[in-house]
């Protein structure tokens, strides 16, 4: 009982912090909690990903897929407070106009958006909306479960960072955001993992395995990019691999749609 005690509170703390999901309990804080949640990250972009889901289907039904998607997209910025969209920014800003780690680094933790974060962004959300856009009119049902294995699988992809890069200490520690940065075991993982199982058995299209493989790749690019960059990652580097990966995905289940 205590153990399934601590695992909800594990998932509470993983949805508190990359949600604005209101908790109906007192959770216990710690980094070693903090840590231990890393294995639900991914289930919190299930969530998110379902409710995406759902925003999308009842305002197509009332406004149409375009209009449907700029509410899904507006209310999942709502729903996450735009969390890993923020670190897409500031990775954008830091290594668009640092040269060098200490100077990356400081950039970095400017809350301030400068040019190359504002075009990320933009550009960004551009891909996110046209690529579901051509997604919705090929097959508007199965679409949404792209959407949610996009959430689910990204965030899973984002997560690996942990087990396969090293974190870099920010210059001013009194500016850091928590992280979990300590790789768990290999049952972890796997909890993880079935978050993108699971939508993979219930949609039933394997063209979208290898799309899986298409995203991962982004992760690998981006990794290779910051440990030759900065040594590793930061927190605002996971939010990246998140976001791009999350692109990707949809990019890569057009690609599979159309030529698979």
């Amino acid at each position: 009982m205590k153990a399934l005690k601590n695992e909800l509170v594990y998932f509470a703390t993983a949805l508190m912090f990359f949600t604005r999901i209101p908790v109906p309990f007192k959770i216990p804080y710690s980094s070693d909690i903090m840590n231990r949640s890393q294995k639900y990250f991914s289930w919190v972009g299930l969530v998110v990903g379902l409710i995406n889901a759902v925003i999308l289907y009842l305002s197509f039904k009332l406004f149409g897929l375009e209009i449907a998607i700029v509410l899904m997209m507006a209310s999942s910025v709502l729903l996450t407070g735009a969390f890993h969209e923020d670190g897409f920014t500031d990775v954008c800003d830091s290594f668009g106009g640092g040269y060098g780690k200490e100077k990356i680094l400081t950039i970095m933790k400017d809350s301030r958006v400068g040019a190359y974060g504002a075009i990320g962004i933009v550009l960004l959300l551009a891909l996110k909306f046209f690529s579901i856009q051509v997604l919705g009119h090929i097959n508007l049902l199965e679409t949404l479960w792209v959407i949610v294995l996009a959430h689910s699988s990204s965030r899973f992809i984002s997560g690996t960072m942990i087990y396969t890069h090293q974190y870099v200490t920010d210059i001013d520690a009194s500016k850091s955001k928590p992280l979990a940065n300590k790789p768990l075991d290999g049952t972890s993982l796997m909890i993880g993992f079935l978050s993108v199982i699971i939508p993979m058995i219930i949609i039933q299209d394997w063209r979208l395995i290898p799309v899986f493989g298409f995203a991962y790749i982004g992760k690998i690019y981006l990794g290779w990019y910051f440990k030759k960059h900065i040594g590793g990652y930061t927190g605002d580097c996971l939010g990246t691999v998140q976001q791009v990966c999350e692109v990707l995905f949809y990019l890569g289940t057009i690609i599979a749609w159309k030529f698979i």
